[in-house]
C-alpha cells in the first residue's frame, strides 16, 4: 500500500511558482488517516499558516470515513505539520518577505506507512507568467509527440 497514494494540487502549480520543497509529517486524528488511504483528500484550497511558531494546513478536505462510527473527524480542520525546528524558522523568516507563501502540492503515503504532505515555499505568479508556462508546456508536449512519430 505504501507509495501507491499520490494525490497532487495541480492549481498550486499553475498559481504559483515553486521555490523549495519540504516534506513534512501530518498528526491526524481517528478515522482521518482511514480516508486518506482511501484517497478521500481535496488538497485544492490548501495553504499553510503559522500560528504561535507551529505550521498548520488550512483548507485540507479529508471526508468522512464511510465505516465510522460516532468518532467521526471534522473534514475542514486545521492539521499540524510536523517539520524540524530549523525548517520552521527558515520558512517562518521567508514568508514574512512579500511575496511568498507556503502551498500545499501532494499527500503521499511513506515507506514507513505514515501520512506526508509535501509542501512548497511559492511566489505567486502573474497572469502572463502563467501564460507562458502554459505556451512552454504545448510546445514540450508537440516535441514529444514529433519524438513518437519518428
Amino acid at each position: 500500500m505504501a507509495g501507491k497514494l499520490n494525490i497532487r494540487n495541480k492549481k498550486a502549480y499553475h498559481d504559483y511558482e515553486i521555490m523549495e520543497k519540504y516534506v513534512a509529517g501530518l498528526q491526524l486524528q481517528g478515522t482521518e488517516i482511514k480516508s486518506v488511504r482511501m484517497g478521500k483528500v481535496s488538497l485544492v484550497e490548501a495553504y499553510c499558516i503559522f500560528q504561535s511558531n507551529e505550521l498548520y494546513v488550512r483548507g485540507m478536505q479529508i471526508a468522512d470515513y464511510a465505516w465510522s462510527s460516532y468518532n467521526k473527524h471534522i473534514p475542514g480542520r486545521d492539521r499540524k505539520l510536523l517539520l524540524k525546528r530549523q525548517e520552521l524558522k527558515k520558512l517562518q523568516r521567508k514568508t514574512r518577505e512579500s511575496g511568498f507563501t507556503i502551498a500545499a502540492l501532494k499527500l503521499f503515503i511513506a515507506d514507513s506507512g505514515y501520512a506526508k504532505l509535501e509542501i512548497g515555499l511559492a511566489r505567486g505568479k502573474k497572469e502572463y507568467d502563467k501564460r507562458e508556462t502554459i505556451k512552454r508546456k504545448d510546445a514540450q508536449r508537440q516535441l514529444e509527440r514529433m519524438h513518437k512519430i519518428k
